[in-house]
Parts: structure tokens; C-alpha cells; sequence
């Protein structure tokens, strides 16, 4: 490798693996392997701002939504994912999410005083508060099985597959119709999680996070076809 005109090199330990040379000709030589550099996560909170013509993270620059690599970011969050430039900086860590939502003002560049950020955000990755879940893996499936063949399907009209996830860190897809509504979702997460009927919770999309307060809207008027619904205990 070559060098830039006053750099200088500083000596790094080796950490791979190598060979033992045999002190004999008849002794064979041995493989030595390496110590492996531990690689430590770092819990990230990032909070996502919405504006009129982009988005920003933290006090950060505007970004385009005519960007495509930005376009993807926010189509990852969308589906309840984390972003890989999200990932990266966390090493392995849980990423912490808030948004706010400017999407009626133009950006605003922050200025050095540093404000906290006092609304609702969603931890990627889970959901809390978490939910003991005292169901047998076999029971479990039992029960999903049993919730999924709950809901009835007219394969002749359109369908949608609904992910959700649940507070008790579980996730469940299930196929609905168009036509089904919000309220048969909650009936299949009870039906699927038999401990839910006596808890209080509201179901929530991942982006925009909003909650889904009038459950007698279809799929289809809520705009939640082949969407991510978040379950949220109140």
C-alpha cells in the first residue's frame, strides 16, 4: 500500500489466524487461530422530522423525497423495518425512532440550543410494553391456526396480506379482503393471542404512526392495503 506524502504508519496487532511453522522438517506445521475483535452495539435514538419538501434525522440537513436512496428509507420505515443507514450506526444495537410531523411547514435548519423531543415515538424492532405470553409454542400455533381459519375469505373478490405486530413481540400475517374491516383484525389478534381479550390496546400504522381509531372502516378506506399495523397496549 503506499503512502501520502507525511503519513505516517503506526503498527496494528494482527488478529487473523496463522500458521505454526514445524521447528523440524518432519514436524508439520500448525494452524493458530486468531482472537477475534469484538464488535460492541450501541443503542441509537434517532428522531425523524417530516417536512414539506424532505425529511431530516436529528439536527441534520434537509433531504429530498425525490431522492430515490431517501425514497427508500422512508419505504423501509413504512414497513415497520429499519433502514440500513440505521443499522450501520448501530453496530449490531436497538434503534430508537421518534417522528415529528412538519409535512404543512418548509424545513427549518435547527439552531445550537438543543430541544428534547417531548411526543410519541416507536421503538423498531418491538413493541413495548411487552406482554408475557404464558402459551406453549404448540398452543400457540394452535391458536393462530385456529384465528387464521376464523376469517372468512371470498377468494373471488380482492385480497391483501396484513402484517401485525404484536406487543408481545410476536409478529402474525394473515389474508384478508378489501372489504374486511379494521375491527376484524382486532377479533383475529384476540382469537390468535386468547390473553389479549381482557388487555386494553389500540392498533397503530408504522408511517405515518396514526392511530386506527374508527374500526368500521374498511381496509380499503383506510388505506391499509398490504399494510404494517402496530398493536400498542393503552
Amino acid at each position: 500500500m503506499t503512502k501520502s506524502p507525511g503519513e505516517t504508519s503506526k503498527p496494528r496487532p494482527f488478529a487473523g489466524g496463522g500458521y505454526r511453522l514445524g521447528a523440524a522438517p518432519e514436524e508439520e506445521s500448525a494452524y493458530v487461530a486468531g482472537e477475534r475483535r469484538r464488535h460492541s452495539g450501541q443503542d441509537v435514538h434517532v428522531v425523524l422530522k417530516l417536512w414539506k419538501s424532505g425529511f431530516s434525522l436529528d439536527n441534520g440537513e434537509l433531504r429530498s423525497y425525490q431522492d430515490p436512496s431517501n425514497a427508500q428509507f422512508l419505504e423501509s420505515i413504512r414497513r415497520g423495518e429499519v433502514p440500513a443507514e440505521l443499522r450501520r450506526l448501530a453496530h449490531g444495537g436497538q434503534v430508537n425512532l421518534d417522528m415529528e410531523d412538519h409535512r404543512d411547514e418548509d424545513f427549518v435548519k435547527p439552531k445550537g440550543a438543543f430541544k428534547a423531543f417531548t411526543g410519541e415515538g416507536q421503538k423498531l424492532g418491538s413493541t413495548a410494553p411487552q406482554v408475557l405470553n404464558t402459551s406453549s409454542p404448540a398452543q400457540q400455533a394452535e391458536n393462530e391456526a385456529k384465528a387464521s381459519s376464523s376469517i372468512a375469505i371470498d377468494e373471488s373478490q380482492p385480497t391483501t396480506n396484513i402484517q401485525i405486530r404484536l406487543a408481545d413481540g410476536g409478529r402474525l400475517v394473515q389474508k384478508f379482503n378489501h372489504s374486511h374491516r379494521i375491527s376484524d383484525i382486532r377479533l383475529f389478534i384476540v382469537d390468535a393471542r386468547p390473553a389479549m381479550a381482557a388487555t386494553s390496546f389500540v392498533l397503530m400504522t408504522t408511517f405515518p404512526n396514526k392511530e386506527l381509531a374508527d374500526e368500521n372502516q374498511t381496509l380499503k378506506e383506510a388505506n391499509l392495503l398490504n399494510a404494517v399495523i402496530v398493536q400498542r397496549l393503552t
